[in-house]
Parts: structure tokens; C-alpha cells; sequence
């Protein structure tokens, strides 16, 4: 395998983790982008180039580095900030009333741990 090989492989292997990481399916990345379904599978298989301004897309939808998605290394990565930032993301699809509940429930876990 070349080292452009490798780098493509390396860019489709991110793109993959980064929406996974966001909690996004295939299908709900493809609308953003207004592409099929099936270029996004391609590009994480990579089957399909990437274009810079495609890349720049995938970055801004999946809150991550563009260095990031070319293959650099994370700075220290806490593997409790994805599940973190996946709450959070799903707490702003919340009613106001549900999202309250939430809170309370937090608290008192919160006030249960301390307890202890």
C-alpha cells in the first residue's frame, strides 16, 4: 500500500470515528451534506476522495479538527469527553419540562454520591 493509499485510508477511518462520536447515522450525515447515502459510506470506505471543502463540511458538522480528520494526533483525549458530548448533544433535543427532570435526576445522583 502507498503512503497516499494509507493517508486516504487514515482520513476515511476519522471520518467514520468522528460520526460515530457525534451519535449521526450515514443517512442523517448525508442530508446535511445533501449527498446520498451511499458517498458517505464510500468515503468512509475510502472508496471516494474528499474534497478540502468537504472536509471542511465534515469538520464543522462533526466539531472536529481538520488537522484531526488528515490523520494527526489528538491532544490528550479523554475517552469520557465523547460520551459527555454525546449527552450534551442529546440534552438540547429535550423539552424544557424533560430537561428539567434531567437536571434533578443529576442532582440527586450527584447528592447520593456525596452521601457516600
Amino acid at each position: 500500500m502507498s503512503e497516499t493509499d494509507k493517508k486516504i485510508e487514515a482520513i476515511a477511518s476519522r471520518l467514520r470515528l468522528a460520526r460515530e462520536r457525534a451519535g449521526l447515522s450515514q443517512g442523517q450525515v448525508a442530508k446535511m451534506l445533501q449527498m446520498h447515502r451511499p458517498t458517505i459510506s464510500e468515503i468512509e470506505a475510502a472508496r471516494r476522495n474528499v474534497s478540502a471543502d468537504e472536509m471542511v463540511r465534515f469538520a464543522e458538522i462533526y466539531e472536529v479538527s481538520l488537522a484531526w480528520l488528515g490523520g494527526r494526533p489528538h491532544e490528550v483525549h479523554d475517552p469520557d469527553q465523547d460520551r459527555i458530548e454525546l449527552a450534551a448533544r442529546e440534552l438540547v433535543k429535550l423539552k424544557k419540562d424533560d430537561l428539567d427532570r434531567v437536571l434533578g435526576l443529576l442532582q440527586s445522583l450527584r447528592r447520593g454520591g456525596e452521601k457516600k
